[in-house]
């Protein structure tokens, strides 16, 4: 016998993903925190030398991180933070398409919409 997928088993399901999303992004910026501490960071006195061009911050991050630099694990962590509402949003939309409640999967396409066009202005300026 199948068993049928209720709102409650998706309610449990989403925030089960929330708490997974913000733990993972607590360990990952924690353990960051510690590989900086080790690498004896210290903060620079002109604040200037912190800035990257617009077109190399991807490139300067995924270097960064490949190399296991502090830094780079805790924006992965910070990183993680903020793509967890988008996930928790892309996860109950499969959800309500599943249920077949097609109104909320309007309002899920909306919300998805709005936080995909917000994350894409904030790098336009």
């Amino acid at each position: 016998m199948k068993k049928h997928f209720t709102d409650i088993d998706l309610n449990r399901s989403v925030g089960n993903l929330l708490r997974i999303g913000v733990l993972l992004s607590v360990i990952t910026s924690f353990l960051g925190f510690i590989k900086l501490s080790l690498e004896g960071f210290e903060m620079p006195k002109d604040y200037a030398s912190l800035e990257i061009a617009e077109d190399n911050i991807w490139r300067s991050f995924w270097t960064s991180l490949m190399n296991f630099e502090g830094m780079a694990i805790i924006q992965l962590g910070i990183l993680l933070l903020i793509l967890t509402p988008l996930v928790r949003i892309i996860f109950a939309l499969a959800g309500y398409i599943k249920e077949k409640d097609y109104t909320y999967v309007v309002v899920s396409l909306i919300v998805l919409g709005i936080m995909v066009v917000s994350f894409l202005m904030g790098f336009t300026h």
